[in-house]
C-alpha cells in the first residue's frame, strides 16, 4: 500500500558556513542543529512517516535543506540543478535514493536552474517560484515533465525572499498562506490567508488536520487551531538563521508506490 515517506539529510559539520542571502549572518551551532533535526525527524515519525536517509554530503553546508534538490509530482522526480552553484553537488545522492525507491527521474538541464524549494504543489497546481535560484529555462523544463502529468504549472516572481516557499505553502484545503510583507503576487493565488509571523508562512501537511509548523510560530499556531487544524510545533531555530524551515528538511512522498515501503 502506498504510504507516506519523507527523504532527509543529516547536516553535515560545515552547517555554519550555509549560504544567506536575505538574512545578516547570525552564529550557528551545529551540535543544536543536529539536536533539532533529531526532533524534526522524531517528529515526523510520531506522525506516521517513513524517514529515509539521503547519504551525507558533508562538503556541501547547505546539504540538510534536501528538499531543494529535486521536486516529486506523482512518481515522477525532477532532479534540480541550483541557481547556487555551490549547491549542486548536492542532488547526486538524493537522485540515488529516488531511483532506488523507483521514482521516474527527470533532470533539470543547463542552461535551466531550479530549487526545489521554488516549487509549491496543491492539489494539480504547481506555483514555481522564479527568482534568483530557479530561472525562466528551469520552469519551462519542469512544465515540459509535469504539464503532461497533468499538473497545471503557474509562474510566481520571487524577490523579497530566498524561495517561494519561504513565502507561502498552503493548507489542506488549498489555501495558500504566508507572511503579508513577504508575498509581493498574493493575487496569483485563488485563496490567501495572511499569517502574522514569518515562520508561522511554512507548514508540512502531516496528515488529517496536523500542521508541522515552526515554534517560532506561537501565534500562527493559534491562528490554525481556530481554524481546526491541530499545530505541531517544532524547533528549528538554527535552521532558520540559514533560512531554512520546516519544509526544506525533507522531501514528502504521499501516496505513491515505493520499493522497500
Amino acid at each position: 500500500m502506498p504510504g507516506i515517506t519523507a527523504l532527509v539529510r543529516r547536516p553535515g559539520p560545515r552547517l555554519a558556513e550555509g549560504l544567506v542571502t536575505h538574512l545578516a549572518r547570525t552564529p550557528v551551532d551545529p551540535a543544536l542543529a543536529l539536536r533539532q533535526w533529531h526532533g524534526y525527524t522524531a517528529t515526523l515519525r510520531d506522525h506516521g512517516w517513513r524517514t529515509v536517509e539521503v547519504p551525507p554530503a558533508d562538503d556541501c553546508p547547505d546539504a540538510v535543506f534536501v528538499e531543494d534538490a529535486m521536486v516529486v509530482f506523482r512518481n515522477v522526480a525532477v532532479v534540480a540543478r541550483s541557481g547556487a552553484p555551490s549547491r549542486r553537488a548536492e542532488a547526486a545522492a538524493a537522485e540515488q535514493v529516488a531511483a532506488e525507491l523507483g521514482l521516474s527521474l527527470n533532470r533539470i538541464r543547463e542552461p535551466g536552474t531550479l530549487d526545489g524549494g521554488d516549487v509549491l504543489k496543491t492539489g494539480d497546481t504547481v506555483y514555481v517560484g522564479r527568482g534568483g535560484r530557479t530561472n525562466a529555462e528551469g520552469v519551462r523544463q519542469l512544465r515540459a515533465v509535469l504539464e503532461p502529468l497533468g499538473a497545471r504549472v503557474v509562474p510566481v516572481p520571487v524577490s523579497k525572499v530566498l524561495h517561494l516557499k519561504s513565502a507561502v505553502t498552503a493548507l489542506p484545503d488549498g489555501t495558500v498562506i504566508g507572511y503579508e510583507p513577504l508575498v509581493g503576487t498574493r493575487s496569483l493565488f485563488p485563496r490567501f490567508l495572511p499569517v502574522p509571523e514569518e515562520p508561522g508562512a511554512h507548514v508540512v501537511l502531516l496528515g488529517g488536520d496536523r500542521l508541522l509548523l515552526s515554534a517560532g510560530a506561537p501565534r500562527t499556531a493559534d491562528l490554525l487551531a481556530d481554524l481546526g487544524y491541530t499545530p505541531v510545533p517544532v524547533d528549528i531555530g538554527e535552521f532558520e538563521k540559514l533560512e531554512g524551515c520546516v519544509t526544506c528538511l525533507s522531501v514528502r512522498l504521499r501516496g505513491i508506490p515505493l520499493r522497500g515501503a
